[in-house]
């Protein structure tokens, strides 16, 4: 990541035992504004942070010249985004790193991490909200596995995750 919005930066080992729902957006995505962001802002206000954590990601992959930093800003304040938010970053691809180690097809996407650090479940598009209402609460009977020591990188590591599998590096 290039770094974050709001929120305090913060890693996903540091998450561990939590549900984590990360919301991968652009701001001039249509999907994202009527789908993805409001969703994630009904989860954000519908549990503890102790129990699920959102973070928003911004991960553009087109219009880079009119999605920076202060447009970002002045996004998340219209649409008073109340979670943390990180800004992905690029390496000499006009795709973000985070997009193509999630393997994430474009926005919003939706990537559901269970309490041990493994991704659960990832969804591209509009994401039915009885659905993910279903496997949050799955998500959140599960519990960690004792003693297992942390396997996930910060999200700003761009880790990579397969479905079912610890993140790694």
């Amino acid at each position: 990541m290039s770094g974050w919005l709001q929120g305090l930066p913060v890693t996903l080992a540091e998450l561990r035992g939590r549900v984590v729902m990360l919301e991968t957006f652009q701001m001039l995505c249509p999907g994202c504004v009527a789908y993805g962001l409001p969703l994630a802002q009904r989860v954000h206000r519908s549990f503890p942070s102790t129990d699920v954590t959102v973070i928003g990601l911004h991960t553009v992959f087109e219009h880079h010249d009119v999605m920076g930093r202060d447009a970002l800003a002045a996004f998340v304040s219209e649409y008073q985004l109340e979670f943390p938010i990180a800004i992905d970053r690029h390496e000499n691809d006009p795709v973000p790193v985070t997009m193509q180690r999630y393997q994430l097809r474009g926005t919003p996407s939706t990537v559901l991490i269970d309490r041990d650090g493994r991704i659960a479940h990832s969804a591209f598009g509009a994401f039915d909200e009885l659905a993910l209402g279903a496997q949050i609460g799955r998500l959140l009977t599960e519990h960690p596995t004792p003693g297992a020591a942390p396997t996930q990188p910060a999200p700003h590591d761009a880790p990579v995750c397969e479905p079912g599998r610890p993140c790694v590096g």
